[in-house]
């Protein structure tokens, strides 16, 4: 795999798992100002879910990394072999 390759693959992988990590401890504003949507989160906090992102996103790409290399599952076999 080129580092093209991997930078592609955890920037795929970091932004599913952003979607993923951004409801997590929402809560509504409980009395939005005029022009505020009722459903609008009170404090996004969106550095600290970033950095978690980020953690997250490193650990599952070292895992899709260690799975290529070792060759433990291979779409180039999965196609020969049919």
């Amino acid at each position: 795999m080129s580092w093209v390759t991997g930078v592609m693959v955890y920037l795929v992988i970091w932004w599913t798992v952003l979607f993923a990590i951004l409801p997590l401890g929402v809560r509504r504003a409980k009395n939005p100002g005029k022009g505020q949507d009722r459903g609008a989160p009170e404090r996004p906090e969106l550095m600290r879910k970033a950095i978690i992102t980020s953690i997250v996103a490193a650990a599952l790409w070292l895992g899709f990394y260690f799975l290529h290399q070792t060759d433990i599952f291979s779409f180039r076999r999965l196609v020969e072999g049919s």
